[in-house]
Order: structure tokens, then sequence, then C-alpha cells
């Protein structure tokens, strides 16, 4: 029985999928090498600019903005998105994370722990990314068929910490009270303090080394923090038990 807790709504990268500290330019340069040999760092640089500003515009206007889609960058970096050059690139630069991108060993027996107790488990991402791709990313690692619903940002018009990015995971999981549902995450400005303003609790995992120009300062004290993201089920059947 679920008792006051309906849903488990996760953050992804840092949070199901541990954090990484990477070379964000280097990260673009297989799309550059297949798409301009010639002229391929100073095109990583160029799709790395571009992303930045997507994000900072994000970061600056607290979510309202969005985050785009990778299809944003590449038009702001003067992409041809529909030459066979661009789709060779892309397979390349997602190729280049897959080293990044594996689920924690206990994101696993976690979801189907929490799935096992009669509750729901959803996504909400700050991503660029296409829904497909991390689709395919849970699916690898066996996470796919343990999720009940995920939100994109990608695909919504706002990213978190907007309330309006926490209420589409809320509807995607079919939780209708915010306070039912627990949200976790690694960051304390886009994932906790947002969780929380939007009304539902929040557990944090402090293991990202969150680069100093993507964090927001802002106090905030968790619901919960955990050592390792097994101990979130501890902490929610607690909660449970509790009503």
């Amino acid at each position: 029985m679920s008792g006051g807790v309906e849903a488990v709504v996760f953050d992804w990268g840092g949070t199901l999928t541990p954090w990484h500290s990477v070379d964000l330019v280097a990260q673009w340069y297989p799309y550059a090498q297949v798409y301009d040999p010639a002229g391929a760092a100073e095109l990583a640089r160029r799709l790395f600019d571009a992303e930045e500003s997507l994000w900072r515009r994000q970061r600056e206007t607290g979510g309202a903005a969005g985050t785009g889609h990778l299809d944003h960058v590449f038009a702001q970096a003067g992409i041809d998105t529909g030459s066979w050059r661009h789709v060779e690139a892309m397979e390349a630069y997602l190729e280049g994370w897959d080293p990044h991108t594996y689920a924690d060993p206990d994101a696993r027996p976690l979801l189907e722990a929490l799935r096992a107790d009669g509750l729901r488990v959803g996504v909400l991402s700050n991503t660029m990314w296409p829904r497909i791709q991390h689709e395919a990313v849970f699916a690898r690692d066996g996470l796919l068929d343990l999720i009940d619903g995920a939100v994109y940002t990608s695909e919504t018009p706002v990213g978190k910490p907007h309330a309006d990015a926490f209420h589409a995971a809320l509807a995607a999981v079919g939780v209708t009270d915010p306070a039912r549902a627990v949200f976790v995450g690694d960051r304390p400005w886009d994932d906790i303090h947002g969780a929380q303003a939007a009304g539902m609790r929040a557990i944090l995992v402090p293991h990202s080394e969150i680069p100093e120009h993507q964090q927001v300062p802002v106090e905030v004290t968790p619901d919960a923090v955990v050592a390792r993201l097994g101990d979130v089920l501890h902490v929610v059947r607690g909660w449970v038990a509790a009503g």
C-alpha cells in the first residue's frame, strides 16, 4: 500500500545515472569531426557555445524559457540538419556519450521495489535530447519497462525548476496531488527547490560535481538526503508507513 505517497519521480543525469565530469566542448568533437573534418575544433566550440547559450537562458529565466532541443543548437550553429553528414555526425555524437549514460547499479532494484510496493515511477529530465534517445538508454539498461511516465524538457516549453515542468511529470504518472509524490534529484536549485515549490517532497542525492557556472545559489533544505541511490527506498517506505 502506498499510504501518503503515490509516485516517485526521478531526475536522470546525476541521479538515475551517476554524475560524470566531462569536457563539454570535447563531447561535441566526434560530431564535428564527421560533419566538418577540416574545421572540427572550431565547429565543436561553436556547438558548445550554442548549447550553453540555451542552458544559460534556461537558468536566467528560472526554467520559464525551457531548455530547447538539440535542433535549436544546430540552428544556432548553422548546421544543415537535412544533410547525410548531420545524420552520421549525430550517431558519432551520441556514441560519444554512451560511457557517461549507464544507469546507477541501484537503479533497477530500486525501481522494481518501488513498483512492487504499488508506487508509480516517473522521470523528469532537463534535457535537449529527443525522447527516443532517452528511451534507448533506458531500454539498454533494463529500466524502460519500469517507468510509468516520463517528461523530457526537449518537448516542453519550460524546464526545471519551473513548477509547470513538475506538474507535467505528475500528470505523466497520474498524480493530482503534489504532496503525494516524491522527487529525487542531484541539483539543489533545479531539483530540490523546484520540486518543493511545486508542492512535492524532495530527496537529494548529493554526489554530483556540478560545474560552478551551472549552479544557481539557493537556500533549500531537502526533505531527505541519501548516501546512495538505493537508500531512496528506505526513505520512501518510511513516509509511506507514516501515511
